[in-house]
């Protein structure tokens, strides 16, 4: 079952199999794997990701996919990684400049995956923004309305009993998978009604071990 798990994702990530939203974000990502004339080695480099959001940009502008009706005075949130406007009263908007990533293109595997893992908040990308030269993905995304306060033993089990370890503090990894899922603290996982929601998730893969 687990090995149906992994081929599953790895068909995800490659393109060749459905998950919920998952189609424009694979056509970006596939474009962007088209692009690369680089090692994935060389995505570590800072010039590689400059190189990479102007292909990107390139993308968007020739698919005219530029999102520009935000509401900026319905701000929610703001973190290091993102900014988060209410869209109306069931959706957000999530303003993403993909900094936790090396590349974009692992970012948008973040995407994939936790549209795999919590259907209930996928994302769905619906075009990009420029602000001040820093490019975003503009992610919309199930507000959540949290009715207590999360209790991270449940998360801890949750994930558990999905074959994710507790490695540090909030952040999780599953040595099968080769997936890393980090920052899962209780501003990030919320409880509706005694269910939990993963709005904010942060998926990492292991090369070496996810692709095996």
């Amino acid at each position: 079952m687990l090995n149906d798990i992994k081929y599953e994702l790895q068909y995800i990530l490659s393109g060749k199999s459905e998950v919920k939203h998952g189609n424009i974000i694979q056509t970006i990502a596939s474009y962007l794997k088209r692009s690369e004339k680089t090692s994935r080695l060389a995505s570590k480099e800072k010039s590689f990701k400059n190189k990479e959001t102007l292909e990107l940009i390139n993308w968007i502008n020739s698919n005219n996919f530029w999102y520009d009706t935000i509401d900026f005075n319905l701000f929610v949130s703001e973190g290091a990684e993102q900014k988060v406007y209410l869209k109306d009263d069931n959706f957000v908007l999530k303003l993403n400049d993909s900094i936790y990533y090396e590349s974009w293109l692992d970012y948008f595997h973040n995407l994939l995956l936790n549209n795999y893992f919590f259907p209930d908040t996928a994302y769905e990308l619906i075009g990009f923004y420029m602000k001040s030269d820093a490019l975003y993905a503009v992610v919309k995304q199930r507000f959540v309305k949290l009715d207590q306060l999360t209790d991270l033993r449940e998360v801890k089990s949750f994930l558990g009993n999905n074959g994710f370890e507790n490695i540090r503090n909030n952040d999780y990894y599953n040595p099968f998978l080769g997936i890393i899922l980090e920052d899962l603290h209780d501003e990030n996982v919320l409880t509706q009604k005694g269910i939990l929601y993963f709005i904010d998730t942060v998926f990492y893969v292991k090369p070496e071990v996810f692709w095996k």
